[in-house]
């Protein structure tokens, strides 16, 4: 602290409030409309700025200590609150902008020592500059960054790790703003400021790198599932092309053989066999036509794909689907969903059918439109013995197919999804919006 009146402090005070909660607006997922957050985040300002100058004037010295710490403290709880980003992403969050808090306090500080000889007004003027500074960075190659980053750590961070990160960096930035080191002008002095600053930024930003180098790993892998599962319908259609490619090239070999028994019939005047022979035709020829499921051709042909799979298999296969033409939800993310659920059910009868040739399997998908919901249901024969983590199937349950696609999927248009298993059968819903979120 570079002292002076109460008004002056409070500046300070304010100045790195408002840096701080900047900083934090522009990394942080609000819970509140703006106007609400403007609102809440004024009235705990002014009460906190009140509680410091109270303080100062009370106790200079432990205020000079601890104020930086304290004013921080209830900030990161009053943060917590206000963001709608799970407790632990806040945390790190808070944690960047703390390294930044100490960015700007001690560079403005430095700054007024250095150059204008402890003026309190040149730190305050430093404070201001750097803050505007730090957040134009942050709003232009820093935020976009976070946003995917909160996403990859949320889900994929090992906990403990990113724990001890969180400890080093508080450990590291507190003893930059330990206001008891030698303020005497010294290059050890700047050295140590200088290297704690390279280490702990140095920390976060290799934490950074790291978990957004494991959630682009897990989204390729997403991306693979996805190509597989798309080769493999792609495999499901080819399969029924060639049936009918076959069946068509069977009906034209024999084609002059079915008009020579219609003439015959004709010839003799046997109305009864020309009709039944007629009808047993057409039979034939219906064979290999693709079946019309519902409406919707993408998820018609998925379907149908997938049901002669399943009954090639020997599994009872019961169908209820209602779905138009067009659908607000992309066919693409449509047909992920469906077909991941698809053939890990006919994985799952394939599994129970392994270990028991005898056991009776059956697939029950029903698909039904409700005004702007999209409900999607689907029950199948499975091992009793077969549990779910997290709420989640195993791969070993479901083959490896993607159930982390099912849920991203889901998750894009605010779906509600439960699996279960009921005593051999699994059991899979899922309801969500019928338009993507904007």
């Amino acid at each position: 602290m570079l002292g002076g009146s109460v008004y002056i402090a409070l500046i300070r005070f304010a100045v790195s409030l408002a840096g701080t909660i900047v900083f934090f607006f522009l990394l942080a997922k609000p819970r509140f409309g703006r106007k609400m957050m403007i609102i809440c985040y004024s009235c705990f300002s002014a009460a906190l700025l009140t509680m410091a100058c109270v303080w100062y004037v009370v106790d200079w010295e432990s205020c000079a200590r601890m104020v930086a710490f304290i004013m921080y403290l209830c900030f990161a709880v009053f943060a917590v609150i206000m963001s709608s980003d799970s407790v632990y992403l806040s945390i790190y969050k808070l944690v960047l902008v703390f390294y930044l808090l100490a960015v700007f306090l001690v560079g403005a500080l430095e700054i007024s020592i250095l150059f204008f000889d402890r003026n309190v007004w040149a730190d305050i003027v430093a404070r201001i500059c750097l803050i505007g500074l730090i957040a134009f960075l942050l709003n232009k190659y820093v935020r976009k960054a976070v946003e995917g980053f909160g996403d990859y750590v949320e889900s994929e961070a090992d906990k403990f790790s990113v724990t001890v990160m969180i400890i080093c960096i508080l450990f590291g930035i507190g003893y930059i703003l330990n206001p008891n080191l030698n303020r005497e002008m010294t290059i050890h002095r700047i050295y140590q400021i200088l290297m704690n600053f390279f280490l702990t930024g140095t920390l976060q930003f290799l934490v950074f790198r790291f978990y957004l180098h494991v959630g682009k790993e897990k989204e390729y892998e997403r991306e693979k599932q996805l190509i597989q599962m798309n080769y493999r319908l792609l495999e499901r259609q080819l399969e029924i092309l060639e049936e009918s490619v076959e069946s068509g090239k069977r009906l034209r070999h024999d084609i002059r053989h079915h008009n020579a028994v219609i003439a015959e019939c004709a010839r003799r005047g046997q109305t009864e066999e020309l009709l039944q022979y007629l009808q047993e035709y057409d039979r034939e020829t219906q064979q290999g036509a693709l079946e019309m499921i519902c409406a919707n051709a993408a998820v018609n042909n998925m379907l149908s794909a997938y049901t002669r799979k399943a009954e090639h298999e020997q599994i009872n296969v019961k169908l209820d689907v209602e779905l138009g033409k067009d659908l607000e939800i992309p066919s693409i993310d449509l047909v992920a969903i469906l077909a991941n659920a698809y053939e890990n059910a006919i994985y799952a009868c394939m599994e129970v059918k392994r270990n028991l040739k005898e056991q009776e399997c059956f697939i029950d998908l029903i698909i039904k439109r409700r005004k702007n919901k999209l409900i999607i249901f689907c029950s199948n024969t499975c091992k009793k013995e077969a549990v779910l983590k997290d709420g989640k199937p195993r791969s070993e349950f479901t083959g490896g197919v993607g159930v982390s696609s099912i849920v991203r999927t889901a998750k894009k248009y605010s779906g509600e999804y439960e699996f279960k298993n009921d005593n051999g059968v699994f059991i899979f819903r899922l309801i969500m919006n019928a338009k993507q979120n904007a």
